[in-house]
């Protein structure tokens, strides 16, 4: 939610924040607008709706040049979203402006105390107050303004990130972090901050990592990291493993196929490097020692919406692999259930982004209990990992689309990972059964390459059910999270009602939503190794069948039985059990795009939604 430019260096800051804002708006936001210090004054210009209607603006009425300036993007909390909640936000002198992502959970007291010394608030949001008690601190020492920031942040309380500019300071850029992402960019002669790296890789690779109440203050010659006491902090710089060229559509009509298409390198790139030289499993970042992992009699893994799905499935894997006992649980409901946490379990914590609130919070409340947690993530720097006991990061690269396609297959596999790295630690298996399983997992990148390639009749499909009222998704097994993750991915696209359920429950209730020409997608788990699932879900086929619904299956090559029951049959490569969501999942993406593009959404930037949640 919500995207964050800031620069201050030697190059136009307009065309770098705006070139910022664009690459951030995938992130999910309802309004844009910038501001820039020129000749003593502070300049801004801010719309709602996309980000070409601020480009309007700007065409009608430019701003001046500048070297020194903020953008952002709104997804809207506190406020509808019009122009005039829209950012940046400006102190009642024209002064000070600032930007924010977050939510000030004490903003409603330090309004009322801000009206009753007589300013005047133009907007209904939470981060207008900033502008103005920036401006108040200011006055005490109006030649400090990076301690008049610092002030006003040990006020606030909540999840927040302010970027400040200030028309005394042309050179100069302040921002504030806590629990909401920000990330520093370093460049010659320029700096940059950003709530995405994304931001700024057009202009550098270079960065730092923010830690937790943490000021930053940026000047075209360097960078300045304190505490919010002004003490200053170790930081961690680091360089991003991708460049520009990642963040862009590469001859797609849009990022959603881009990055289905980019799921069999993903994949592989999730697995490269797990082998050591002595033929032993090894991750990166895991910072956990063989005897504490050794202690763990218990795991909970915590995620939300496609992640969470990704966690379902591990817990297939892990159980089978470990012989651990393992939960999964939404991480927006976790803390607040109460539950039994101690030093002998092992929390999972799954985020592409690393800057989910709702995995940030719970994962705190774990280690809080005494509970090790392990992050599995996909951007390098991003506040979860960074604070989890361990990490595995998926390598996916940057997802750009809001519906997350490689980064559920990447989790799925970090999953499979850390399963087999505790087999292995544990004793649950031998070193060949172990390296048995790897091999199967490398050779899934080709398997997924030829479900891409026979994508067409998918597409077909999703042109011929476009009308549909509603679509059920079926599933038995591991085949059970990959419906959920199919339905969410219509629900989030095509903006239709969507279900996914275990088949064995469909006479427990759901079969009375089937009637007559409903499309019911049904997921069947390979008749080798599970034969007895393959059996019932055949049988559940034929229940869908007999009340009239046409049933759109999905089965491995080679699997004739579902034949006779099957209106539409899509076929995917032969696999190993646990291995099948990692190819019959694809299908279901492609669907969902195709019906989406069918109806004239937005695919990449589906309404309401944002790609990274960063408020509970």
């Amino acid at each position: 939610m919500c995207g964050i430019v800031g620069y201050v260096g030697e190059k136009q800051a307009l065309e770098v924040v705006v070139s910022g804002l664009r690459r951030l708006e995938y992130r999910g936001y309802d309004s844009a607008g910038v501001a820039v210090v020129a000749d003593g004054t502070i300049q801004t210009r801010k719309k709602a709706g996309k980000l070409a209607n601020l480009e309007g603006l700007l065409g009608d009425d430019p701003l001046p040049q500048s070297t020194t300036g903020i953008g952002h993007t709104r997804w809207a909390t506190h406020g509808a979203p019009n122009d005039a909640n829209a950012h940046p936000h400006v102190s009642g002198d024209g002064r000070v402006a600032v930007i924010h992502n977050g939510i000030i959970e004490n903003f409603a007291v330090l309004r009322a105390e801000l009206e009753a010394a007589g300013v005047t608030l133009l907007s209904e949001t939470d981060s207008e107050v900033a502008a103005h008690l920036v401006s108040a601190e200011l006055a005490q020492d109006p030649a400090d303004l990076v301690a008049a920031v610092r002030r006003v942040c040990q006020r606030l309380t909540g999840a927040f990130t302010l970027v400040i500019v200030h028309a005394d300071f042309p050179d100069l850029v302040v921002g504030a972090r806590r629990n909401s992402p920000l990330v520093v960019g370093v460049g010659d002669g320029e700096n940059f901050l950003a709530s995405d790296v994304a931001a700024f890789i057009e202009y550098t690779r270079d960065a730092i990592e923010l830690g937790q109440d943490q000021i930053v203050v940026l000047r075209r010659d360097g960078v300045e990291i304190t505490d919010f006491f002004g003490e200053p902090t170790q930081v961690t710089p680091f360089t991003v493993t991708w460049d520009a060229s990642a963040a862009e559509k590469g001859g797609y009509d849009l990022f959603m196929l881009k990055e289905i298409a980019e799921q069999p390198k993903a994949v592989a790139d999730t697995l490269l490097g797990r082998i050591g030289s002595d033929g032993l499993l090894q991750l990166d970042n895991m910072t956990l020692s063989d005897h504490e992992l050794r202690e763990i009699d218990k795991i909970v893994i915590i995620a939300c919406g496609t992640a969470y799905h990704s966690g379902m499935i591990a817990k297939y894997a892990i159980e089978h692999w470990t012989r651990i006992p393992t939960e999964v649980e939404l991480a927006s409901e976790f803390r607040y259930r109460d539950p039994i946490l101690n030093s002998r379990i092992l929390v999972i914590a799954i985020s592409q982004s690393g800057e989910t609130m709702d995995t940030l919070m719970a994962m705190r409340y774990a280690r809080e209990q005494g509970s090790k947690v392990l992050a599995i993530c996909n951007t390098q720097g991003s506040t979860i990992p960074r604070e989890a006991d361990a990490a595995l990061y998926t390598y996916a690269g940057p997802e750009i689309a809001v519906a997350s396609t490689k980064a559920f297959l990447t989790q799925v596999v970090a999953c499979y990972l850390v399963a087999l790295y505790l087999a292995q630690v544990r004793g649950n298996k031998y070193g060949d059964e172990i390296a048995t399983i790897v091999n199967e997992l490398a050779d899934m990148p080709g398997k997924v390459d030829l479900v891409l390639d026979t994508t067409e009749g998918v597409r077909e499909l999703a042109q011929e059910f476009a009308d549909a009222p509603s679509v059920l998704f079926i599933g038995r097994h591991v085949g059970f999270p990959v419906a959920l993750e199919g339905a969410l991915k219509l629900k989030e696209l095509a903006y239709m009602h969507a279900e996914g359920f275990a088949a064995g429950e469909l006479k427990h209730g759901p079969i009375a939503l089937l009637e007559e020409g409903i499309p019911v997608v049904v997921v069947v788990p390979s008749p080798r190794g599970r034969g007895l699932l393959h059996e019932k879900i055949v049988s559940n086929i034929q229940e869908v069948r007999a009340r009239g619904a046409k049933t759109i299956v999905i089965a491995e090559e080679g699997d004739e039985l579902v034949v006779p029951y099957a209106d539409h049959i899509i076929r995917v490569p032969a696999c190993p059990t646990l291995m099948q969501p990692l190819v019959a999942t694809v299908p279901l993406q492609v669907f969902a795009c195709e019906l989406a593009t069918v109806k004239g959404h937005d695919v990449d930037q589906p309404r309401n939604l944002a790609k990274s949640v960063t408020v509970e």
